[in-house]
């Protein structure tokens, strides 16, 4: 259970690194399909899920924290409880990658930085955080709560 609980912890840092790299290469770097209104289509729309993705790992690395983990040093983190603000504050944070990253963007000739991009990357984040938030701090989403709270006991 410890190595999942610092899988989990790890994957947000790495998550960004790829996103970090992604972005500073050509859009058909990795795959480009024989259609190109297709391809463009699906590229365009992984901007909805991109840092949808950030967020929900963002979430599960917080919720490996708990109050009075005996592995913590620092009594800050120690104290540590994932509370509707924290949940807010792992949806801001992913959201401004997203800038971060379409700002990363406009320096490359070949890749393009647009406002549009930036409300797909939102739109994701917040269709997520709605789940999230509904599941852990509103009672909604049984299945949801369920699969959050076994995150929440790996720690």
């Amino acid at each position: 259970m410890k190595v999942l609980k610092w899988v989990l912890r790890v994957l947000p840092v790495l998550y960004m690194a790829a996103i970090f790299i992604q972005s500073s290469l050509p859009s058909d770097h990795f795959v480009r399909l024989p259609d190109s209104s297709i391809d463009h289509t699906i590229k365009e729309s992984l901007h909805l899920i991109e840092f949808a993705i950030l967020y929900v790992l963002l979430v599960l690395a917080c919720l490996t924290f708990r109050r009075g983990d005996a592995d913590l040093r620092s009594n800050a983190v120690a104290g540590f409880s994932f509370t509707p603000g924290w949940n807010l504050a792992c949806a801001l944070f992913a959201a401004f990658y997203g800038i971060s990253d379409e700002i990363h963007q406009s320096f490359y000739p070949y890749r393009s930085a647009s406002l549009f991009d930036l409300f797909k990357d939102f739109l994701g984040i917040s269709v997520c955080y709605y789940f999230i938030r509904g599941a852990l701090f509103k009672g909604k989403f049984a299945g949801l709560a369920k699969l959050l709270g076994r995150v929440r006991s790996v720690s």
